[in-house]
């Protein structure tokens, strides 16, 4: 069971890493480079769908079995691997999951909202600088998740 869980979770990681990646790497200076109003809307768009697609199982799955890993490490800590699942499990949850729900979710309702308000051109800047930013903490934190899961299925 416990290979089982950190091959779900080095691969889910990994997945969340190469999706963060994609927005830090080129999708958001793609929408920073094309006409204000149509950025907004595409990220707004992209927002939107996100929620009702594949991520979020995979997102709220890999985060509960990072946790979980965590917490196993601890009742485990005398058995190989036992350091890496806890450090993959806590750089995750915090670095990923902590982020999103602190910084890059907040962001995203500013900018959903940021046509009503008129602020549109101000908001959007301040969002592609802060929210790319945080996704930088993201991808980072899914990579070193991965590879700590990865080490330590190698060493159980």
């Amino acid at each position: 069971m416990l290979s089982w869980l950190l091959w779900f979770s080095a691969i889910g990681c990994g997945l969340m890493a190469g999706l963060y990646f994609a927005f830090s790497g080129f999708i958001m200076k793609a929408l920073g480079r094309i006409e204000l109003g149509a950025g907004i809307i595409a990220m707004n768009a992209i927002n939107t769908h996100i929620l009702r697609s594949p991520f979020m199982p995979l997102f709220f799955g890999t985060t509960l079995a990072s946790a979980v890993l965590a917490a196993l490490a601890l009742l485990r800590w005398s058995e190989p691997g036992a350091a890496l699942m806890l450090t993959g499990g806590l750089v995750y949850v915090v670095g990923m999951f902590g982020v999103t729900l602190v910084w890059n979710v907040p962001l995203n309702n500013t900018l959903a909202s940021a046509a009503a308000a008129g602020d549109a051109a101000a908001v959007w800047q301040r969002y592609l600088q802060r929210w790319t930013l945080w996704n930088h903490v993201r991808t980072v934190a899914s990579t070193i998740t991965c590879s700590c899961f990865i080490a330590a299925l190698l060493a159980v």
